[in-house]
């Protein structure tokens, strides 16, 4: 019934209740987890989530909280943020590859996780999922301020760069193609609260093709493609529908007007989001919870085309009771 849900939803068929997926950062799981007296493990099945998706990354931790990613970029997480972490120096220093070389991916870690995901068998909608997909993936090896600049200077520089990035990423999707996943998920942040990073024409220019690539290949095999960008990337997600999007993560109310938003791109679009990360969840009380997520998912849930979800994976500075009165929320709509 979940993954059918999904299914509906996208099809833009209302569904009742809406599909829902709730996500949390490692120091809010591990709150969660005390709080109720599970394993980390059992907690996707305490939401009943409805989505699963499998990360292909796999790294390694070095001493002291340091994480080593699949391209040899060094995070410090050993601060408060365990997700993601601080770059401890860029790669490339200079607008060149140089003797740097991106990586062959792990496809036998591909195989391993994406059998994983099937052999729990439980009723969820399952994706795959390439976080860092372009341009944070730049970034990450050339530092933002730096690509931003290359971006509008070093044309040639870009392109190698992200056709090198493109190759690796279209080996992993090919890969996790071989599986019966439902969609691919790809992460790549462009927005900030106001707008893009980047101008829309730079955008165009370099991202939107190699994107529009990966689109194509999830897509010529029947799955759905789901992006997520934080921010406001309302100037491309024209763009982003004529390249085959379904899914967009996530729609942040501080950003866009929901009805505006919905109205305007709903048709085409199913929305993935919604219940603010920044402005709602760590400040409201557990009944405002409930009756913003009620508003919400009638708002976007109208006509199908809506998954029901915090706005990004829930930080520690949440409170657990907004959690337990979000998931009570879902659970009965």
């Amino acid at each position: 019934m979940k993954r059918e849900r999904v299914i509906s939803a996208v099809a833009h068929k209302n569904t009742e209740p809406v599909p829902y997926d709730i996500d949390l950062t490692i120091p809010l799981a591990g709150k969660m987890c005390g709080h109720l007296g599970i394993q980390q493990d059992k907690l996707w099945d305490w939401f009943d989530n409805h989505i699963e998706a499998v990360l292909y990354r796999k790294g390694q931790y070095l001493e002291n909280g340091i994480y080593e990613d699949p391209f040899g970029v060094k995070w410090d997480r050993s601060g408060a943020d365990k997700d993601i972490g601080i770059i401890k120096e860029y790669i490339l220093k200079e607008p060149k590859m140089g003797t740097y070389h991106i990586p062959e991916p792990n496809l036998d870690y591909v195989d391993e996780i994406t059998a994983k995901l099937f052999e729990v068998n439980r009723d969820s909608y399952k994706l795959g999922k390439i976080g860092f997909s372009l341009f944070e993936r730049a970034w990450s090896l050339r530092g933002l301020e730096n690509f931003l600049a290359d971006l509008a200077c070093e044309e040639k520089f870009v392109c190698e760069l992200l056709e090198q990035i493109l190759d690796y990423n279209m080996k992993i999707i090919d890969r996790a193609l071989t599986y019966p996943i439902d969609g691919f998920f790809f992460g790549d942040d462009y927005g900030q609260q106001r707008g893009l990073m980047m101008s829309p024409s730079a955008w165009r220019r370099f991202i939107k093709p190699c994107l529009a690539k990966m689109f194509e290949k999830a897509k010529l095999s029947g799955r759905t493609v789901a992006l997520h960008s934080c921010g406001n990337i309302s100037a491309i997600l024209g763009d982003l529908i004529d390249i085959g999007l379904d899914i967009y993560q996530t729609v942040q109310p501080e950003i866009y007007g929901l009805k505006e938003v919905k109205e305007q791109f709903g048709a085409h679009l199913t929305f993935w989001g919604g219940i603010s990360t920044q402005q709602v969840l760590p400040y409201v009380t557990p009944d405002e919870v409930r009756k913003i997520t009620a508003e919400t998912i009638k708002i976007l849930g109208k006509s199908g085309g809506y998954i029901a979800a915090p706005t990004h994976q829930v930080p520690a500075d949440v409170p657990v009771e907004n959690i337990i009165a979000l998931a009570d929320a879902f659970k009965n709509q």
